[in-house]
């Protein structure tokens, strides 16, 4: 069996830990203003004094809106071949007041519901030019049973 290479679709937004995948992004100590990704200063103009603090976010969240993505975008955009359409959600993460954007890993993203729990995980988008499976982050729909 032979492994196959992998990159990371973008360096320094995600990372894996000993309790599962994580954003990185940053989060002012002063308003708790979260930033995904990181930011140098907080962006909130009622902060009276802008303390930024990088952090984690996820694994949990709740899908606040979606779309199915029904054709092939163009590169530099990564995509499996042959293409099938897949679904992009808005997530609200729990325990932060973060939205954040990421493809939903499911096999039927037509059943994906407004309003599902999803959970943090990274897979793969597809292949690149030099045929390594790109990886980024995506968000997995938990099963309410």
């Amino acid at each position: 069996m032979t492994e196959v290479a992998t990159t990371l679709a973008v360096e320094g937004l995600f990372i894996e830990t000993p309790d599962g995948p994580r954003l990185l992004g940053s989060r002012c100590l002063t308003c708790e203003s979260a930033y995904f990704p990181r930011c140098e200063i907080c962006h909130n103009p009622e902060c009276a004094s802008s303390d930024i603090q990088d952090a984690q976010f996820g694994p949990r969240g709740r899908l606040w809106s979606l779309t199915i993505q029904s054709y092939q975008p163009p590169a530099p955009v990564i995509s499996s071949e042959p293409f099938q359409s897949y679904a992009v959600g808005v997530v609200d993460l729990a325990d932060h007041p973060l939205r954040v954007i990421g493809r939903l890993l499911t096999d039927n993203p037509e059943k994906v519901e407004i309003g599902s729990d999803v959970e943090l995980v990274l897979a793969t988008l597809g292949q690149d030019a030099e045929g390594r499976e790109v990886i980024s982050w995506q968000f997995k729909p938990v099963d309410a049973g």
